[in-house]
């Protein structure tokens, strides 16, 4: 997962060593905005510290006439967006001559194998100068305080410049309600309004003007026999998803696997069952559990974007995966009035493996990124960061509107009905 694990490329021993930029490296001037980082990378000749085989590394943004860095780091300096790739190549201005500690309130049990205590997931960061701990005596010492998942008060008041930030990695049907206001100062979901957004995974172009091939890699129709299908466990979705896929399957064959079908791949064997995705099958239901504005999980990026197939979405908004998705990768369902007109177009995409091609023909124009959540948190300690807190968590994570049972073609209503219910 993108947002837990790190991957230490830069080995080098420095428990002290504070320096903000590789000696080995090119380093790169920060600017306002990604577009304009984009093009200062490209006429640096290579490619960012974050991305596979990437050397260039940040250097301290210039100052602007308000006196502020130029760097568009929190949601109010670029609204909109996701501002990741600026944080990754932030440095401050001033060298830090202090370790930040990070206590990670709930442990570290949920964060992978990789995520120990101590300063060793820092390394390869551009700034190093942080620390992790789970003591919790530490908890009126510590720069910041994480809660992931759910939050239980430490037993004192937040102390003056101490910043909580809560991570929550499901969307609000399966998070805490939270009890009290001014409680955290930043939020890490996977919302482009949150203070760190930790998106499932982050897609980046090696070129920003070339997002699309003139033709794909290779022909992804070849040697496939079959139509649809869906790996899935839970049968009781709020989106009523079972109930779509059922409706879909009376105009277009669409094989269930798991717990809702007839058809079994254990998930012991993942892999073989994804390699057996991409060879025998042309689309794939990638359809999320809940539809709330911009929950996009590995049911996308991983079952269907991952494996050699087309996938067919459903959970967030439309323009929500416009946003994160390689350009013409994908299928929404909002965009057909019934289950019965999206399968009339499977139909014709099936019968034409040009047109089929035409949604591969991203691949191979980018990546996925690791997105280096830590190195992210110790940047933005090492920032003059405006001291806030959000008045109440629960109306900005869960207000109307954010999520919806049905479709979002009729997100006028606060109860939609499904696809036009039933199915119409």
């Amino acid at each position: 997962d993108s947002r837990h694990h790190h991957t230490v490329s830069d080995e080098e021993k420095d428990s002290t060593n504070k320096e903000l930029v590789d000696g080995n490296a090119t380093p790169v001037t920060t600017t306002d905005h990604t577009e304009d980082l984009y093009t200062v990378i490209e006429q640096a000749g290579g490619k960012p510290w974050f991305i596979d085989g990437g050397t260039i590394r940040p250097t301290p943004p210039s100052i602007g006439p308000s006196g502020r860095r130029k760097a568009s780091l929190w949601p109010q300096e670029r609204p909109g967006h996701d501002r990741i790739i600026d944080q990754l190549m932030f440095v401050p201005r001033i060298q830090p001559k202090d370790t930040k500690l990070i206590l990670m309130y709930n442990g570290l049990s949920s964060w992978g194998s990789k995520v120990k205590p101590g300063r060793a997931i820092f390394k390869g960061c551009p700034v190093r100068s942080c620390g992790l701990t789970t003591n919790r005596l530490t908890s009126r010492k510590a720069d910041a305080i994480i809660f992931r998942d759910h939050f239980v008060p430490p037993p004192h008041p937040r102390p003056t410049r101490q910043v909580w930030i809560v991570f929550m990695l499901e969307c609000p049907y399966h998070t805490q309600h939270y009890k009290y206001n001014d409680l955290f100062n930043w939020t890490a979901t996977y919302r482009r309004d949150s203070d760190i957004v930790t998106p499932y995974e982050k897609w980046v172009y090696y070129n920003e003007k070339v997002k699309r091939l003139k033709k794909p890699i290779k022909n992804f129709a070849a040697n496939k026999t079959k139509q649809v299908a869906w790996f899935v466990s839970n049968c009781g979705a709020r989106n009523v998803r079972l109930q779509y896929a059922r409706e879909l399957q009376k105009f277009i064959n669409v094989d269930i696997f798991g717990a809702c079908g007839s058809k079994k791949c254990p998930r012991s064997n993942q892999s073989k069952c994804f390699d057996m995705l991409g060879k025998q099958y042309k689309f794939y239901l990638a359809f999320e559990n809940s539809n709330c504005k911009e929950y996009i999980t590995e049911k996308f990026f991983v079952n269907g974007l991952g494996s050699d197939v087309l996938p067919i979405v459903m959970g967030a908004r439309p323009e929500d995966y416009h946003m994160v998705a390689p350009l013409k990768s994908y299928i929404h369902v909002d965009d057909f009035d019934s289950p019965k007109s999206l399968a009339a177009y499977l139909h014709k995409l099936d019968a034409d493996d040009n047109l089929y091609n035409e949604y591969f023909r991203w691949k191979g124009t980018g990546e996925f990124i690791n997105t280096h959540f830590f190195c992210r948190v110790c940047a933005l300690l090492h920032d003059q960061f405006p001291v806030k807190s959000y008045r109440d968590i629960n109306e900005w994570w869960r207000s109307v509107g954010t999520c919806t049972t049905g479709s979002w073609r009729y997100r006028t209503q606060e109860h939609n009905i499904p696809w036009g219910g039933p199915f119409g």
